[in-house]
């Protein structure tokens, strides 16, 4: 009886120690109006983490615009930019944490590009100047986008202690003042919020249409 007992805790335990936690997130600015592409980032305190096998990422380019805007990947993760526009585009970027550029093409480009450090990686096209994207490299593999509703889920989370933090591209200040420490270790599902302060969106006046379709 005292076996089956113990076999019975010792089950119970390990149930518990690989019960999966949940973080929901809602993010408004200082209007109190929901804000779209939050991306939000659980990083273990401790520092364990539980990669998953890397898959490509995809950002499209249709009606000149990049899609998604705003993009969260794993560090590490291979992104394709497939070109789906009736012109051709040159993708590149120079910021820190990835410098590249695809020379002038359509279709899809031979080789995806790597992003193998953390940080936010700001994207442009040399051809059309209005054309702006977003790819924020995380450390964590916890981490997840607000939608129209400013709201985000985490979920699959071990249960142990977390810093968790909140970024966007008008987000105004450090992103290391948004960091908040939630503890997994109780409730399946805790619920964190932020208030932010947006910089306006500056945004680059598109060409008229047609401009430049004979030759790009």
């Amino acid at each position: 009886m005292r076996t089956l007992l113990a076999v019975a805790l010792m089950a119970l335990t390990g149930h518990a120690a690989l019960a999966q936690h949940e973080i929901a997130a809602t993010v408004v600015d200082d209007k109190g109006k929901p804000v779209i592409d939050a991306v939000i980032i659980a990083v273990p305190a401790d520092g364990a983490m539980r990669l998953p096998t890397r898959r490509d990422a995809v950002i499209d380019q249709v009606d000149k615009e990049f899609t998604p805007k705003v993009n969260a990947i794993l560090v590490g993760t291979p992104v394709i930019f497939p070109n789906h526009d009736n012109v051709r585009h040159q993708v590149y970027s120079f910021s820190p944490a990835k410098r590249f550029e695809l020379p002038l093409y359509a279709g899809i480009p031979a080789q995806p590009v790597v992003f193998d450090t953390p940080g936010v990686v700001v994207l442009g096209c040399n051809i059309h100047d209005w054309m702006v994207g977003y790819i924020y490299v995380s450390e964590s593999p916890y981490f997840a986008k607000t939608g129209a509703d400013g709201k985000a889920l985490i979920a699959d989370l071990p249960s142990r202690s977390y810093v968790v933090r909140a970024w966007h591209p008008q987000l105004e200040g450090g992103e290391a003042a948004t960091r908040k420490s939630v503890e997994l270790t109780g409730k399946r599902r805790v619920h964190v919020e932020w208030t932010l302060k947006l910089k306006p969106e500056v945004r680059v006046r598109r060409s008229p249409v047609g401009e430049h379709d004979g030759h790009y």
